[in-house]
């Protein structure tokens, strides 16, 4: 496999994430990994995921932390609207996300992952 640039954005202390990153490292899949909470994540690159894949597929709406939003905030929701709560509270971004040559993926299914990787 030739090498590519991988990195994996989320949260360290995620069961997903720490399913994706044990995936990687089992095949020998050499990557940077980007937490949210220590190293935060800017606008721009929310807003060129959002134009990849959507920003309804980034907005993790099952987590805690979306659902303990009140009402207000969680009605009627744009893309404007949902990158600013990703940027104030990065647990609200699905994970992992994970950048590679091969383009984007959103979250950890081991096919997917094997699909890119082999």
């Amino acid at each position: 496999m030739t090498a590519q640039s991988v990195t994996i954005y989320g949260i360290k202390a995620c069961d997903t994430m720490q399913k994706a990153r044990a995936w990687l490292e089992g095949r020998g899949v050499a990557y940077v990994f980007h937490d949210y909470k220590t190293q935060g994540v800017d606008h721009g690159r929310l807003e060129g995921w959002a134009r990849q894949v959507g920003w309804e597929v980034l907005l993790n709406r099952a987590g805690t932390t979306f659902r303990k939003l009140p009402d207000a905030e969680k009605a009627d929701i744009t893309e404007a609207k949902a990158i600013g709560l990703m940027l104030a509270q990065p647990s609200m971004i699905k994970r992992p996300m994970l950048e590679s040559e091969g383009g984007l993926i959103v979250g950890f299914k081991p096919e997917i992952y094997a699909a890119r990787f082999g």
